[in-house]
C-alpha cells in the first residue's frame, strides 16, 4: 500500500513538471533528457514509470489535461439554472485566471491540438475527445436552457457550442501576446450580447 502511494506520488509529481515543460517548449521540443534534467532523474526511473515519451504524455492527458478542461469548463455549469449566463461567468473567470497567469503560452488543449494535427493520431484521438466531451456538456447544457425557457428553442445548440469552443480558444491565444484585461473584457461583452440575442429571458 505505501509503495503504490509512494508509486502514484513519484508519477504525479512527473506528470506535473512534464505538463510544464510540454505547455512551455511543445512536445517535439522536449527531450527525455530534458525532463531528467527538470525532475533529477535517471533514465532508468523515468522508463521504470512510462515506456516512451509518448506514453508519458498520454499519462499527462488523462491525469492533468482532462482535469484542468473540466475544473475550469465543464463542471462549473452543469447543473445551473439560467445557462447563458453560466456559461458567460464560466468563460470569464476562467480568462480571470488566465490573466493572472506569469507563464501563459495560451489554452494548453489548443496548443497540444495544433501540435499533434497531423502528426499523432493516437494522441490527436486523445486530445478531440477531451474536446469533444466538452462539447457535448455545452449542448446538454444548451438543451436543457430550451426546456427550462432561457434559451430560444430555434436555435441550433451544436452550432452554438462549437462556436463557443472555436472564439474560446481563439481568444486565449490573443491572450498570449495581447493585453489580457481589454481582451478578456472586451470578449465577454460581445459574448453576453451574443447570448442576449439567444435567450428568452434577459440575462442578469
Amino acid at each position: 500500500m505505501q509503495k503504490n502511494l509512494k508509486r502514484m506520488a513519484t508519477m504525479h509529481r512527473m506528470q506535473v513538471t512534464g505538463l510544464e515543460l510540454f505547455y512551455k517548449q511543445g512536445f517535439y521540443n522536449t527531450s527525455i533528457d530534458d525532463i531528467l534534467k527538470s525532475l533529477s532523474l535517471s533514465k532508468g526511473a523515468f522508463y521504470y514509470h512510462f515506456q516512451s515519451k509518448e506514453d508519458f504524455f498520454v499519462s499527462i492527458v488523462q491525469n492533468l489535461i482532462v482535469q484542468k478542461v473540466y475544473s475550469m469548463l465543464i463542471e462549473p455549469i452543469e447543473g445551473k439554472e439560467n445557462p447563458l449566463n453560466v456559461i458567460a461567468n464560466c468563460f470569464e473567470n476562467a480568462l480571470e485566471t488566465a490573466e493572472h497567469n506569469e507563464m501563459d503560452y495560451g489554452f494548453v488543449l489548443g496548443n497540444f491540438i495544433t501540435e499533434f494535427n497531423g502528426k499523432n493520431p493516437e494522441i490527436m484521438q486523445y486530445l478531440k475527445d477531451i474536446l469533444k466531451v466538452w462539447e457535448v456538456n455545452l449542448v446538454s447544457v444548451l438543451q436543457k436552457g430550451k426546456s427550462d425557457g432561457y434559451v430560444d428553442r430555434h436555435i441550433d445548440s451544436e452550432g452554438v457550442a462549437i462556436y463557443l469552443i472555436s472564439s474560446y480558444i481563439g481568444v486565449r491565444t490573443m491572450m498570449v501576446e495581447g493585453n489580457c484585461r481589454i481582451l478578456r473584457y472586451n470578449y465577454i461583452q460581445q459574448l453576453r450580447h451574443y447570448f442576449r440575442s439567444l435567450s428568452q429571458k434577459e440575462l442578469v
